[in-house]
């Protein structure tokens, strides 16, 4: 799909419809503008941003992680990490 959009003297533009319905773009979603200089003419693509918190729920938390609060996990996961680094068979 190839669709033109004119840009505005503030520089914004109006996604066309069709590429909204495309990429599923509702109000108040972010898209990521991805701009490629390396090959041939400079050209971008469009995405849509990915959202984060959609993904809340979807991964199980262990029993000794609920109700932990930010830096809690945070500093827990570091620990881990570390560990794996260091025995990454284990």
């Amino acid at each position: 799909m190839e669709l033109a959009a004119k840009v505005t003297a503030k520089g914004q533009v109006t996604i066309p419809v069709a590429v909204r319905r495309a990429l599923d773009l509702n109000v108040g979603d972010e898209v990521i503008f991805e701009v490629d200089t390396e090959v041939g003419e400079p050209h971008a693509q469009i995405r849509k941003a990915a959202d984060f918190m959609a993904l809340a729920g979807s991964v199980p938390v262990p029993d000794e992680w609920v109700g932990a609060d930010w830096p809690t996990l945070r500093a827990a996961a570091w620990v881990q990490q570390a560990e794996h680094q260091l025995n990454p068979n284990s």
